[in-house]
């Protein structure tokens, strides 16, 4: 059997007296889209965190390519809902900032520019080079903050509820985008999101996390969809529709029986 690429073993974590996650392990191979889901307080962010190197486990740990994680590094990037750009730098400058801590000693001035560049067209973001994030669109910002992730070339891209903030359509737009990009650049990829629509479109794995606290991982569904997937085409797939309902059912007896996470 394949080594796993990333590999999360018997993760758990307490801030005082106060039990987060427990024993929550999880084999992910290169190029697998996994979502991660589960009620408020569950642990999602917090297992994000570990695996980005922000927060150290209690117990267990991170191996990326057999390799322990313990800080923050380029090879993980992280995409928050919340965009975090810089609102003094032009759009193009916000993406330089990740580019030149990178890449600055490997590739050259032009170089850097040409990858900053390259990688907001890849996101339809090369028309508002030179503007500053309040004169963009809560989308773009978000298009921005992907552009800027994919640019560090990370081995794992992590979206903590990246279009949680967004309008439907928008939302829907940035989905297709990321979807796109994952099939094009094969990139790892764990995100949060308590969408369940979202969580069947993108992934090949949907990880539902008990209720908190003490959360760990309930349950784990495959979704056989064929690439590339088509938003309209899958509402009425069976397979579409029966992994959607198995979510919403682990998601709603969780909710019903508490005490039963």
């Amino acid at each position: 059997m394949t080594k796993p690429y990333l590999q999360i073993s018997n993760v758990g974590i307490q801030f005082g007296t106060n039990v987060v996650l427990q024993n929550v392990s999880l084999d992910i191979q290169r190029g697998e889209f996994l979502a991660i889901i589960g009620h408020s307080g569950c642990g999602k962010s917090t297992l994000l965190n570990i695996v980005a190197g922000l927060l150290q486990a209690t117990t267990g740990g991170v191996l990326l390519e057999n390799r322990e994680v313990n800080e923050p590094g380029p090879d993980r990037a992280v995409v928050f809902q919340n965009h975090s750009l810089l609102p003094w730098l032009t759009v193009e400058e916000n993406v330089r900032l990740a580019v030149d801590k990178v890449f600055g000693k490997t590739k050259s001035r032009a170089e850097r520019r040409d990858w900053v560049r390259h990688n907001l067209d890849l996101v339809n973001m090369s028309h508002a080079l030179v503007r500053r994030p309040n004169e963009i669109s809560g989308g773009m910002k978000q298009r921005v903050g992907i552009a800027r992730a994919l640019a560090m070339e990370p081995k794992v891209l992590l979206m903590d509820e990246p279009f949680g903030a967004l309008d439907a359509l928008t939302r829907a737009q940035l989905q297709d985008t990321v979807m796109g990009l994952q099939q094009q650049l094969n990139n790892t990829v764990l995100m949060i999101t308590h969408d369940v629509d979202e969580a069947v479109l993108l992934s090949d794995r949907i990880v539902m996390m008990t209720n908190g606290p003490a959360a760990t991982i309930g349950e784990v569904l495959t979704v056989p969809l064929a690439r590339p997937r088509d938003r309209l085409a899958l509402a009425a797939d069976p397979t579409y529709v029966g992994c959607r309902a198995a979510v919403l059912k682990f998601l709603y007896e969780r909710h019903r029986h508490p005490a039963a996470a």
